[in-house]
């Protein structure tokens, strides 16, 4: 088991994203954004959302565990946010992950892992999920249609 200070994965409901204002000082514009209707009203893809904020709006049925895609980002911090559906989503500390051989993706900002993740949770409609860059996750993994914001705040 990872020393408590590498565990960084948040899982809460929307209406309490005030806790983890002080985490980044973009996490309350990025909050506000998922607050706001137009969160849920986008089409899918990505659209910004400030000049360092985008959000990647996903529209469509889960993977399931056996197909989702085990990653981590270093650029950006991810705030999941499930507003259709229940997704399940993987979880792992990047330190103990191995990659998938190709390293990381600078451009896409994305490593590729190869493990199982340890832990699994739900996220249903309200909920959201923050991963840091030593968070590894599987995203998507719900099963039926799912609708999610997936904002992409710098890491600071």
């Amino acid at each position: 088991m990872p020393p408590k200070e590498d565990t960084k994965l948040i899982l809460d409901h929307l209406d309490n994203w005030k806790r983890y204002a002080a985490l980044n000082p973009a996490f309350a514009e990025a909050f506000a954004f998922l607050e706001s209707p137009k969160a849920t009203s986008l089409p899918a893809g990505r659209h910004s959302v400030s000049d360092d904020i985008y959000v990647n709006v996903v529209r469509g049925p889960g993977s399931g565990r056996d197909k989702g895609k085990f990653e981590a980002h270093r650029q950006y911090i991810d705030i999941q946010y499930t507003f259709e559906g229940t997704d399940e989503l993987g979880w792992k500390p990047t330190a103990q992950c191995t990659t998938d051989g190709k390293g990381y993706d600078d451009e896409n900002d994305a490593e590729l892992f190869t493990d199982t993740p340890e832990t699994w949770v739900l996220t249903p409609p309200g909920f959201f999920a923050i991963f840091f860059p030593e968070d590894g996750h599987a995203p998507l993994c719900g099963t039926g249609q799912l609708g999610k914001a997936v904002v992409k705040v710098p890491v600071v």
